[in-house]
């Protein structure tokens, strides 16, 4: 499996408040950006997979939204977030 326990914890530990802080806004941001990454790379040899494709189209839209929410709560936070893991906006 792509995604481990410990990978879980490692972002957790480097972009939320500790490693078992999975509820913040900058942590779950940046597990779906390594979930739209890995998933990326899949579609990319799997083009017909339509399944994969739906996941990925939700996933990306669901961090827009908690993207959303953090520009307007803090926008410097916001800010570095998005230049912290490579995000276009």
């Amino acid at each position: 499996m792509y995604l481990t326990t410990e990978k879980k914890k490692e972002i957790f530990a480097e972009y939320g408040k500790n490693a078992s802080d999975s509820g913040s806004t900058e942590a779950q941001v940046a597990l779906f950006t390594y979930r739209i990454q890995h998933l990326t790379e899949h579609m990319k040899e799997n083009h017909k997979d339509l399944f994969t494709k739906r996941a990925l189209v939700n996933l990306v839209g669901k961090r827009r939204r908690l993207l959303d929410y953090l520009k307007r709560k803090d926008i410097e936070k916001y800010r570095e977030l998005i230049k912290k893991l490579g995000i276009r906006k």
